[in-house]
């Protein structure tokens, strides 16, 4: 599944987008507290994401050391867990430090198009990653981890019952589904090392 969304956004630092998606795909699975989650890590590009967003609140990651801000911790993850129920999106290097949290991205998103049903928080991911090189992961309140390149959807990853029960799919296109014990991955169709892939769509 990540080896598919890897060559699809093309990340020199796999290991980085696949921690940030396994965060979200546990904010997705398990909330946090009970309530369903919505929030968005934006990952690569950094200082263009950082010049192009700005904190809603005092930056809650703000003058720690990024000895201790790395996505592989397991006291970060658990921070950003319970960070995540903030407004905001969370900014990480490419090399997987959270450089900061709960950020407005500033960006004119009127020359972005995003499938309909889609909200704010998909629009300003669609509009950072069409300005920057970076990656936008978008978790959403109704349960499904959204994926933005170039400001595009690039991948979709719900729960497995979600998908059976014929949810909407937003990716334009053909894409390629990959079921596993509780997600469902739908991933664009790019040549991936020779691999053949089903086209569902």
């Amino acid at each position: 599944m990540l080896a598919r969304i890897g060559s699809v956004v093309g990340m020199n630092d796999d290991e980085t987008l696949e921690q940030v998606l396994t965060l979200a795909i546990e904010l997705v699975l398990q909330g946090r507290e009970g309530r369903k989650i919505g929030t968005m890590f934006v990952v690569g590009d950094s200082d263009e994401v950082i010049l192009r967003s700005r904190n809603i609140i005092l930056d809650p990651l703000s003058g720690h050391p990024d000895s201790v801000k790395h996505i592989r911790d397991a006291g970060m993850r658990e921070t950003l867990k319970e960070l995540s129920q903030l407004d905001g999106a969370f900014i990480i290097s490419e090399d997987g430090v959270v450089l900061s949290g709960s950020r407005l991205i500033d960006v004119d998103s009127k020359d972005v198009e995003i499938p309909l049903g889609l909200g704010s928080r998909h629009y300003a991911a669609a509009a950072i990653t069409k300005k920057t090189d970076a990656v936008a992961i978008v978790v959403s309140k109704s349960s499904v981890v959204r994926i933005f390149q170039q400001g595009a959807l690039v991948a979709e990853i719900m729960p497995q019952k979600m998908f059976l029960s014929d949810c909407t799919v937003h990716l334009e296109g053909p894409y390629a589904e990959h079921s596993g014990h509780e997600l469902t991955t739908l991933v664009q169709v790019k040549p991936y090392q020779g691999e053949e892939l089903t086209v569902e769509k």
